[in-house]
């Protein structure tokens, strides 16, 4: 690629996970083995000799040595990356490619424990690295069920078991909870802690206001019949294909595809792109915002020859504005073909699947999926991808994908469950008879809430206008026709963050709490996780006639696909007020 000479623009580099200081447990608890700690890491780079001359090392090699260095395993692929994204150079070609010791040596000393030092400057010397669970890859905070479906605000499953689970270390002195407990989360979302208790062989019961919620918690832990998904989703497969015949998207989108593979290799090709856009040699704005310019006349050009229709005709409705003409058309379809499935359980896997799938295939640049600012109908440079992408016209690719993962989750998770009872009920916890709704759809577990009781308490409630639960998922409310109840949400972005909307927050919080109190045991344990940066929780505890015995505050790590600045949460430990 010819050297760019353009005005230099400072870009900060990615964070990317690294080992976190030692967890000091006692027994050392499978779930929590870590590699060095940093001041050992430290040590070991720095007494490296630097004056000795560099050695060059293949992938497979710089994976062990780097496996060696950190004290955990470091993977070839985790090595590619580093050069896929720019973090260290390659030299040679892919048949024979090594990288440079030196510059390996410079990347781990460049981020290594700064993250950590930084953050307990900024968050205070209180915060417990431990629970970052930093050593976890994100397939592991996102295993089996877990990534069902995406869902904002959720806690990662490793926070969920430290806590349920019967280990104690120098943080969790005590065990709160054990084998055939019942556990409650009145604040559901998308069901964490239901398939976490599951595993721990625990009975749990969650409460969701959103219909939606609650149809993604409970097919989390349903035991599906996954000879009739897989049959059903393979005709549905089937029918999409026939149906896109006599389309012409699928032929446009291949092409276009071609084209862009065409232009993105000559003008930003991989690795080499954005190592200079990581080393500031390239100001990636204004080279992006240029080549987007150039390729824009050849996806005019094929819009016309495949006759291809971009928008809908009615915006009025979410379906409406965010999906392109032939997309809503498939989805549609498809879903006359889900409400021809017989098996109820089956119908609602799949009606998740749709659901993802159509997530990920709304009219938005790649970077806005999260937080949605205005459709895209045309080619765009993609700061997170590093080239030009595109908007989607076919629904089939992701169909095909989410169908898959899907059935391979859950086969996953059903080596793991354990029998017990889970379901989540869709009501307003501050109000909800919790024994009389379980009755009418879990009469199994309602019967052993009427003989034990509720032991305890494991949730993450909604921060104060943070979020519109209701309208992260206004696509499949749209689409399933869900009755929505966003007036029954408490602490909604809607609401904002000003003195009524924290009074209001309190009372309501607090109401949930001495709901669910009628239904637990004497000697209860709540846990609630909640970046408290109000200091309210104080007041919900004395409003809920309880105390707070303990607290933990934990790093809360790459939250949001944009944020990664400093963030932490406070998990609550309360019980009731003597």
């Amino acid at each position: 690629m010819p050297r760019i000479n353009q005005k230099k623009k400072k870009i900060g580099r990615k964070e990317r996970k690294v080992s976190p200081s030692k967890l000091k447990i006692a027994e050392q608890h499978p779930a929590y083995a870590v590699g060095r700690s940093n001041s050992e890491l430290k040590l070991s780079l720095d007494s490296i000799d630097h004056n000795k001359s560099d050695v060059l090392l293949n992938i497979k090699d710089a994976a062990s040595w780097a496996s060696e260095l950190l004290g955990k395993n470091v993977t070839p692929s985790n090595i590619s990356y580093l050069i896929q994204y720019g973090r260290i150079s390659k030299i040679g070609n892919n048949g024979n490619v090594q990288i440079s010791k030196k510059e390996l040596i410079e990347y781990y000393k460049s981020y290594n424990g700064n993250r950590e030092v930084s953050w307990k400057d900024q968050l205070g010397k209180d915060l417990n690295w431990a629970l970052s669970f930093d050593q976890f890859k994100e397939a592991e905070t996102t295993k089996h069920v877990h990534r069902l479906h995406p869902y904002k605000g959720k806690f990662i499953p490793q926070l969920v078991e430290y806590f349920l689970d019967s280990h104690t270390d120098t943080f969790k002195k005590e065990v709160y909870f054990h084998k055939n407990d019942i556990i409650l989360d009145p604040f559901c979302g998308s069901g964490t802690m239901l398939v976490q208790a599951s595993e721990l062989g625990m009975h749990a019961i969650g409460i969701d206001v959103s219909a939606f919620n609650a149809l993604i918690s409970n097919c989390k832990v349903t035991r599906f019949d996954l000879a009739d998904v897989q049959k059903e989703i393979s005709r549905i497969t089937h029918t999409l294909k026939s149906f896109l015949t006599n389309s012409h998207t699928v032929e446009f989108e291949n092409k276009l595809l071609q084209e862009l593979y065409k232009f993105n290799n000559e003008y930003f090709p991989v690795p080499e792109y954005k190592y200079k856009v990581q080393r500031d040699e390239i100001d990636e704005e204004s080279y992006g915002t240029e080549k987007a310019k150039v390729f824009l006349p050849i996806y005019q050009k094929l819009i016309k020859d495949y006759n291809i229709k971009l928008r809908q005709d009615s915006e009025d409705t979410f379906l409406g504005k965010w999906y392109s003409h032939h997309i809503r058309n498939e989805i549609e379809f498809v879903f006359s073909e889900i409400k021809k499935i017989k098996n109820v359980e089956t119908k609602k896997i799949v009606s998740i699947i749709l659901s993802r799938t159509i997530r990920s295939c709304r009219a938005t640049m790649h970077a806005d999926l999260a937080t949605l600012l205005e459709p895209i109908t045309t080619t765009y440079y993609c700061a997170k991808h590093g080239k030009i992408c595109k908007p989607l016209f076919s629904i089939l690719k992701w169909w095909e994908t989410y169908t898959k993962d899907t059935v391979r989750r859950l086969v996953n998770f059903g080596k793991l469950q354990t029998k017990t009872f889970q379901f989540c009920l869709t009501g307003d916890s501050r109000t909800i008879d919790i024994a009389t709704q379980l009755e009418k759809k879990n009469p199994d577990l309602a019967l052993l809430v009427k003989r034990k009781k509720i032991t305890g308490i494991f949730s993450s409630p909604p921060y104060v206008g943070l979020i519109d639960y209701h309208e992260q998922h206004a696509y499949a409310y749209n689409l399933f026709g869900f009755k929505r109840q966003d007036e029954l949400e408490i602490g909604p972005l809607s609401k904002g963050q000003g003195r009524e909307a924290k009074e209001s927050y309190v009372k309501n919080i607090a109401e949930v709490l001495n709901n669910c109190k009628r239904f637990m045991t004497k000697d209860y344990n709540v846990f609630l996780v909640a970046n408290d940066k109000w200091n309210l929780y104080p007041s919900i505890a004395e409003q809920a006639g309880m105390k707070i015995v303990n607290q933990y505050k934990r790093p809360v790590l790459n939250r949001t696909e944009k944020d990664k600045g400093a963030y932490s949460e406070i998990i609550f430990h309360l019980k009731e007020k003597l």
